[in-house]
């Protein structure tokens, strides 16, 4: 399968625990994603730009940090116009963006970033409701596999 996300042709890094143990990759966890992100996973502020065609739009921080948790690695972050961190994954070698494909066929440039902390990110209430949200979800989809 071909999958358009940023990273994906080298995303082969494997789960750091048992939790996880049925996601072998990112592209796995991708597959998965994408029956659960949902406009209210999605980030309040770009709520009106979610639509089926367009999955990932606001869903880059929580994502990343549950992939993470899952792969381990650091997240790291872009800065977009506007001011808001574009966040993605950085294990070992192995980059990958989960949610690229919110940005269309823009093209980012994923060298000037910043790693971004669960903590400061979490300590906003309602992203860190849509990431137990998401990470709840998760758990649900791998349990009826």
């Amino acid at each position: 399968m071909t999958y358009k996300f940023y990273g994906w042709e080298h995303a082969d890094v494997g789960p750091i625990n048992d939790t996880y143990a049925s996601i072998h990759n990112p592209r796995e966890l991708y597959d998965l994603l994408s029956n659960i992100w949902s406009v209210s996973t999605c980030a309040p502020r770009l709520r009106s730009e979610w639509s089926e065609d367009n999955k990932t739009v606001g869903q880059c921080s929580i994502t990343a940090f549950l992939a993470q948790e899952i792969f381990g690695g650091f997240v790291g972050g872009i800065l977009r116009p506007g001011g808001n961190y574009h966040c993605f994954n950085i294990v070992g070698d192995c980059e990958f963006d989960l949610t690229s494909e919110q940005f269309g066929d823009e093209v980012l440039d994923y060298t000037n970033r910043l790693e971004q902390f669960r903590e400061v990110h979490f300590s906003i209430e309602e992203k860190y409701v849509r990431y137990a949200c998401l990470k709840a979800e998760l758990l649900k989809a791998i349990r009826r596999e």
